[in-house]
């Protein structure tokens, strides 16, 4: 374990409320994906509105975007988990349920270990990196930075 944790928020605006038939199988794959990314190697913890399960009822965006925020020990764990586990298959029907969006809707950055970031921190790194693009302080998978800012070769 390393004295960092990759936290990660990704935003998705909803084709339809979440309580439409046309979600009914996004809302049923929740519980899987959630159970899925729980037992993950180096999963750390994923934001609950502290009632369910999941995070649907916390809209910050608004009413039509619903967000998700985790944190994880490294990128490996995060990476591993978002694009080599089923969690892939729910990404690729991604447009099925949310619309695509011009401006960035995930932005990852560096905690200390041990520290779980507030959604204003996490809206806060989204601002930045739609407003200044991927940096030490925020950024995406494309372009990503190693704890002490340091430009990471993919």
């Amino acid at each position: 374990m390393t004295d960092h944790h990759l936290a990660q928020l990704n935003v998705a605006r909803l084709r339809a409320p979440l309580d439409a038939p046309a979600m009914a199988e996004f809302l049923s794959l929740f519980k899987p994906i959630n159970a899925l990314a729980d037992s993950a190697p180096g999963f750390v913890w994923r934001l609950t509105d502290g009632e369910a399960d999941d995070a649907t009822s916390i809209r910050p965006y608004g009413d039509d975007v619903i967000i998700n925020m985790s944190v994880w020990e490294s990128r490996e764990a995060l990476w591993d988990f978002a694009y080599r586990s089923a969690h892939l298959d729910v990404l690729r029907r991604r447009r099925e349920w949310s619309l695509r969006m011009a401006e960035p809707y995930i932005v990852l950055w560096w905690v200390p270990a041990g520290r779980i970031p507030a959604v204003e921190e996490a809206r806060e790194r989204l601002e930045r990196v739609r407003r200044d693009g991927p940096g030490p302080a925020a950024f995406t998978f494309r372009q990503m930075y190693d704890p002490v800012g340091h430009l990471v070769e993919m």
